[in-house]
């Protein structure tokens, strides 16, 4: 399997810096001495294979005379708040009046607590960077103040799994399910458990329906590398289905709360 190709913004800046740097008579080693990096790093950065450092291009900048031009490519080097293939269903889900979800393994996003957040995006692998990290988790606790907007309607049905598999530790997985108590008692917002044990079509993993401001239907389906966003009125209908199939073994509401607060008292 090929790895995926390095961000083009990694790449075009990393051309730059070489360009830069050859124009000046500066060699590699120079560069990285005075960096205090190794050679191989200044290599595998200009050839865009790694991460430009803020750091290195201050220096290179100096070293250079690029002007400030190469530190101003410090704001294309951000990472991004969402992985490149969710984008288009951020952007939809920012403004649908009605999302209704399943999630079989994980606490949905949209009620996650920090705490749930940091975990899940430090088991994250190949790892990601402490600033990639720090940009993702405010990107998702940002996503969470949709909840806010009442004239919204936000439907979750989570399996039991995924309420009895603590991310983090004891603790911070009690307050991740008093939260989702919490977040239930808000009037535009339904949470439902699926209780666990035999077969139903959510075992074919999770799903998300969005209803748009012009009542158009789409369907979310994502998995370990891709996500798929799709408006096709009979792929979108047999998600419905789906989902209606699996609201008929979920607890009620009610139910739901008592369940979820008997999990938390046992930890």
């Amino acid at each position: 399997m090929t790895n995926p190709e390095p961000p083009m913004a990694w790449r075009y800046c990393g051309n730059q810096i070489k360009r830069w740097r050859e124009r000046a008579g500066v060699t590699r080693e120079a560069l990285a001495e005075e960096a205090s990096c190794s050679y191989e790093y200044v290599k595998s950065m200009e050839a865009g294979r790694r991460k430009p450092t803020l750091h290195l291009l201050q220096v290179a900048d100096g070293l250079c005379g690029a002007g400030g031009l190469l530190i101003a490519a410090r704001e294309f080097l951000v990472p991004e708040k969402f992985l490149s293939y969710s984008q288009d269903f951020i952007r939809y889900e920012a403004e649908a009046i009605v999302l209704s979800s399943f999630q079989p393994l994980l606490i949905p996003g949209l009620l996650q607590t920090e705490e749930t957040v940091r975990a899940l995006l430090g088991a994250h692998w190949p790892p990601l960077d402490d600033e990639t990290i720090d940009v993702r988790v405010a990107a998702r606790l940002e996503r969470q103040l949709l909840l806010e907007k009442r004239t919204r309607s936000f439907n979750f049905v989570i399996a039991e799994a995924a309420l009895n598999d603590a991310v983090g530790s004891a603790e911070a997985h009690r307050r991740q399910l008093h939260h989702l108590a919490e977040a239930g008692e808000q009037r535009n917002v339904t949470i439902q458990v699926l209780p666990g044990g035999g077969a139903h079509p959510g075992l074919n993993g999770p799903i998300v329906l969005l209803e748009t401001p012009e009542h158009e239907h789409l369907a979310y389906e994502e998995g370990q590398t891709a996500g798929v966003l799709y408006s096709d009125p009979e792929k979108v209908c047999i998600v419905t289905q789906r989902h209606a199939m699996i609201l008929r073994r979920a607890l009620s509401p009610e139910e739901s709360v008592r369940f979820i607060g008997k999990l938390a008292e046992e930890l």
